[in-house]
């Protein structure tokens, strides 16, 4: 089996004893992260390397970034997301490894909503869908992983109501999301574990972590070359709980090699 993971780290370098624990103690065959928050030639490569883990990074200083860690070799295919030639943002990186297609994918978050930046955030999961139906036509087994900043349904937050204004709640983010699923890919979490009440996601404030208030906006998407080889897909809530850790946890899926 190959297991694919994915974390928002939030800052890979305030966080990295955390992910280098991780790593040594899930030993993922293939990590996507995001919010690395730091530029290519700042990111821990020796470190993560001394783990056994090739690097490919789409890196921005200070904010957004995002990373594919492999035990195999890493063939980058792309590195920002196609469709606008005029976004900068360090939000997508798209590689091969093993016999698996992965992308890291850091979506907009999109508030307030509405205004500018809910508008770059449909307009982002708009050229995401495009470039979606592309790749399905290559028919490779594929895994879209990431932080999407979008609840897909009521059952994956803990409080709908509160949360129908938000930009990662409204309406048009998650009809964006259904369109993306509908060209045919998988919720790799739903798919083998229906019940809700699952998340991946906690605020630092509040006390949202110890009340358990929560939302799961953290997904893998998977192709139907790679559906057919899905046989596990977990959150794993025991990283959130570390000291100086990040606000969400990992998440990932087990595919048959």
């Amino acid at each position: 089996m190959i297991k694919i993971a994915t974390w928002n780290v939030n800052s890979i370098k305030a966080r990295l004893p955390v992910v280098l624990d991780w790593l040594a103690d899930t030993a993922p065959d293939v990590a996507l992260l995001q919010e690395t928050k730091c530029l290519g030639e700042a990111f821990p490569e020796m470190e993560i390397g001394d783990l056994g883990y090739n690097a490919a990074v789409a890196g921005q200083k200070t904010y957004n970034g995002v990373a594919v860690l492999s035990k195999r070799p890493i063939e980058v295919e792309r590195t920002s997301l196609p469709g606008d030639e005029t976004d900068t943002q360090a939000r997508y990186l798209e590689a091969v490894t093993g016999n698996v297609r992965v992308a890291s994918l850091y979506l907009p978050n999109g508030n307030p909503a509405p205004g500018e930046k809910f508008a770059y955030k449909l307009a982002w999961m708009e050229r995401l869908y495009a470039h979606a139906r592309t790749l399905l036509a290559g028919e490779d087994a594929f895994v879209l992983g990431g932080d999407y900043n979008v609840i897909p349904a009521a059952d994956d937050v803990y409080d709908p109501e509160g949360w129908q204004d938000d930009a990662l709640f409204r309406p048009e983010s998650r009809a964006a999301l259904r369109k993306i699923m509908h060209l045919g890919l998988t919720d790799a979490f739903r798919a083998l574990n229906p019940e809700g009440g699952h998340y991946s996601w906690w605020d630092y404030r509040g006390g949202a972590w110890s009340r358990d208030q929560g939302a799961r906006i953290d997904h893998l998407l998977l192709s139907p070359q790679a559906t057919d080889r899905l046989e596990a897909c977990q959150i794993d809530r025991r990283w959130r709980g570390r000291e100086k850790t990040s606000d969400h946890t990992p998440a990932w899926c087990g595919l048959r090699d």
